[in-house]
């Protein structure tokens, strides 16, 4: 028999509605806790630093915070439906995609604490009378559990049902993981599952997308990489509901001009591309790369929409720890860093071309003077003289090429 759910008093219900209200704008520190405390137990189930991956649990967390807030501005004390809303069904897909079971919904739970501790604290600000504290207090925590646990258990559903459908798709993906992982998995057995010879060479790519742009457009790009790079075939993993995983059996490096090209400027798909290698060894390194690529685009929000690892490795070893790259960027170009672009531009070719004024002008299809007033409008904006440190000032000036915005400027989001 079911047992009936209470209704709170006058008072408390209007000190929820109160509550939630607040809740419907938390801040961003508050959120920022939810969202690594989500992830950090994810990391047991799944590379928490895929960034897809992370991007949708982060918006599925937001969803699922609002949507308790917003049922509760509406019909305080009342218990709260599960949320199917389309961010949350979201999560089953990539969770199942990716072979996981419904045990990775956990980490919702460790959310669950974030935003009970929070809360409470909010409850302490919303009376001072302890009767309508201790009611208060009984009826929220009844309400988030709840809630909680009937999120979870419809996710869980959708995400056995999800693996059904999926079916060998997750076999797939599960072969191509165990082969990543170095597992002790038969060769022959893997490409027959794969349909993909694992001897020869291999490019590895990764085409995602963060705001879940339709897998019509991520496949689009797969196509075109296909077609630039000369390959007859191709491996194509879906590994997850806005990630590809592709390999070509090529040798030659992909350029990233040609697949830039191919890019719709109204979809939000980017594209991380490997070094080249061979046999089972090089499948695996050419994929790391590309994952390696495709973090440093998400970690730095980056506004550059293809990265090959040959044109990252650099930039992404430097930005591991965002904050202590951004100091070095401030540090090391000082005043150049808020000098106008064409300027900065300049002196980033004049290094490239091993300063060497003459190939500068030449690259960039200007008057050789116009490029040496450039190159002193740069030189006297550092806080040291180019000649003593031009290694650091190149790698500042790859660093803010690749994260788009100077150190301390409002980003604008990737596309």
């Amino acid at each position: 028999m079911t047992t009936p759910w209470p209704t709170p008093s006058t008072a408390v219900r209007e000190l929820i509605r109160r509550g939630a209200e607040i809740m419907l704008d938390p801040s961003a520190d508050w959120l920022e806790e939810l969202y690594t405390t989500t992830l950090a137990r994810l990391r047991a189930h799944a590379p928490v630093d895929d960034p897809a991956l992370a991007a949708s649990m982060r918006t599925g967390s937001a969803a699922i915070l609002r949507d308790w807030a917003e049922f509760n501005v509406r019909d305080p004390g009342r218990r709260v439906p599960p949320n199917l809303a389309p961010e949350t069904l979201h999560i089953a897909r990539d969770l199942a995609r990716r072979g996981m079971d419904p045990g990775a919904l956990d980490a919702y739970r460790l959310g669950q604490s974030v935003a009970w501790r929070r809360w409470m604290r909010l409850c302490f600000d919303l009376t001072s009378d302890r009767a309508e504290l201790a009611e208060l207090l009984d009826v929220s925590e009844r309400s988030i559990s709840a809630y909680i646990d009937d999120t979870i258990d419809a996710i869980g559903q959708q995400l056995d049902r999800e693996r059904v459908r999926l079916g060998g798709a997750v076999d797939r993906l599960s072969a191509v993981t165990l082969l990543l992982e170095g597992a002790p998995i038969h060769r022959a057995r893997a490409e027959m599952q794969l349909g993909y010879g694992l001897t020869g060479p291999h490019t590895a790519a990764i085409v995602w997308s963060s705001t879940g742009t339709d897998a019509g457009a991520l496949e689009s790009v797969a196509e075109a990489l296909t077609r630039v790079s000369d390959a007859a075939r191709r491996l194509t993993i879906v590994a997850g509901s806005a990630v590809l995983w592709v390999w070509l059996p090529v040798d030659t490096a992909v350029t990233t001009d040609h697949v830039t090209e191919r890019l719709d400027p109204d979809t939000d798909v980017h594209v991380a591309i490997g070094r080249p290698g061979r046999d089972l060894d090089g499948f695996r390194r050419s994929h790391l790369d590309a994952l390696t690529a495709q973090r440093m685009l998400a970690r730095l929000t980056s506004p550059q929409r293809v990265a090959h690892f040959d044109d990252v490795a650099l930039v992404a070893l430097m930005t591991g720890d965002p904050t202590r790259a951004d100091e070095f960027v401030r540090d090391t170009l000082g005043a150049l860093l808020h000098a106008d672009p064409e300027t900065r531009r300049t002196l980033t070719t004049y290094l490239r071309e091993q300063c060497n004024t003459s190939r500068t002008a030449e690259r960039l299809f200007t008057h050789r003077n116009t490029v040496i007033r450039r190159l002193d409008q740069a030189k006297a904006l550092l806080p040291r003289p180019l000649a003593t440190n031009p290694i650091a000032v190149a790698a500042a000036l790859e660093v803010l090429h690749w994260r788009g915005t100077p150190p301390g400027e409002p980003k604008e989001p990737p596309r």
